[in-house]
C-alpha cells in the first residue's frame, strides 16, 4: 500500500498510558512532579524531573527498564507489524521524546516498522544523564499556534509530511490520536483521509464539538482491539480503491466505443497546503 501513510500518536495509542506519566510514577518522583506542574510547561518538566531521578541516583538503565514495562494491548503490535507488511507507511507524531520512544519500541521489535518519528529530542549528556528538549525551542521561535502545547504542534508536522508526501504522487492519509494535541493535526487531513480518535478522550471530545471542521472520514476506536480492526479495514478499503481507479483508464479504453474522442479523467488527488 504505498499510497498508505498511517500516523500515530504514541501515548495512550500505541501504548496504553502516558510514558511520561509512567515514569515519573514507577520512579517515585510524583509528589515533585505534582507541585511543579503549575510553573512550567510539561517538557521543561520532564526534563527536569530526569533530572532529580538521576539525583537520586537512578541510572538511564534503571529509566529504560521502567519504559520496558509500559502496559501494551496484545493487538497493537500485531496490527502494526501486519499495517507494515502491507506496504503502509508508517510514522509517529508524539510530545512524548525520542529516548523513551525509541526504547519501547525496540523493545517490542517494531521500531523498523516506522519510516519517522517526529517528537521531543532526547540526547545522554557527557555525565551520563538524559536530557530532554522541546520540539519546538518555544523561547527562540515559537510556532505560534494557541491549539498545541508550547513545545510542539502536531498540525505543522502533519503539513510537513503533507508536502513531502504530495512529491511522491497521490497518498492517503490514516491518523491516530488521543489527546487535545491531535485535534489540529485532524483539521489538516484531506477529504479522503480518515481520522481515528479515541473515543471519550480529549481528541474526540473536541471532535465532537466541532465536526463540520474536519474534512476527513471519522472513525472511533475505544481500545486496541478495536485499533486494529478499523485500522487494517480502512487499509483494506484504500486499497481496494485504489485497484479500482488504476485499473479504470484500461476500462475505458476497452469498452469506449469513440476510440478517437479523448477521454478526460479526474487528476489524481494532490495534497493541498
Amino acid at each position: 500500500m504505498a499510497g498508505i501513510v498511517v500516523v500515530f500518536d504514541f501515548d495512550k495509542t500505541i501504548i496504553e498510558i502516558d510514558s511520561d506519566n509512567w515514569v515519573v510514577n514507577e520512579l517515585g518522583v510524583t509528589d515533585l512532579f505534582n507541585q511543579l506542574l503549575p510553573t512550567m510547561p510539561w517538557n521543561s518538566l520532564m526534563d527536569r524531573m530526569i533530572k532529580e531521578v538521576h539525583a537520586q541516583g537512578k541510572t538511564l538503565e534503571d529509566i529504560k527498564e521502567v519504559l520496558r514495562r509500559v502496559p501494551m494491548h496484545p493487538r497493537v503490535v500485531p496490527t502494526i507489524k501486519k499495517a507494515h507488511a502491507l506496504g503502509c507507511d508508517l510514522r509517529i507524531v508524539s510530545d512524548a521524546n525520542t529516548l523513551f520512544i525509541e526504547t519501547i519500541l525496540d523493545h517490542l521489535g517494531i521500531k523498523d516498522c516506522f519510516t519517522e518519528i517526529n517528537t521531543n529530542p532526547s540526547c545522554i549528556d557527557d555525565q551520563g544523564r538524559l536530557r530532554i528538549s522541546p520540539y519546538n525551542d518555544f523561547h527562540t521561535c515559537p510556532h505560534g499556534c494557541n491549539l498545541c502545547p508550547p513545545n510542539t504542534c502536531k498540525g505543522m508536522i502533519i503539513e510537513r509530511i503533507q508536502a513531502s508526501i504530495a512529491k511522491e504522487g497521490k497518498k492517503r492519509m490514516i491518523y491516530l490520536g488521543d489527546g487535545s494535541g491531535d485535534f489540529f493535526p485532524s483539521l489538516k487531513l484531506n477529504e479522503g483521509d480518515f481520522m481515528m480518535p479515541r473515543k471519550n478522550y480529549p481528541v474526540w471530545d473536541l471532535i465532537c464539538e466541532n465536526r463540520a471542521l474536519l474534512r476527513a472520514e471519522i472513525h472511533e476506536w475505544s481500545n486496541g482491539a478495536e485499533l486494529g480492526r478499523i485500522l487494517l479495514e480502512l487499509i483494506e478499503k484504500i486499497s481496494i480503491q485504489e485497484s479500482k481507479n488504476s485499473n479504470l483508464p484500461q476500462l475505458l479504453s476497452a469498452d469506449c466505443k469513440f476510440q478517437s474522442i479523448p477521454m478526460a479523467l479526474p487528476p489524481p488527488l494532490r495534497v493541498h497546503q
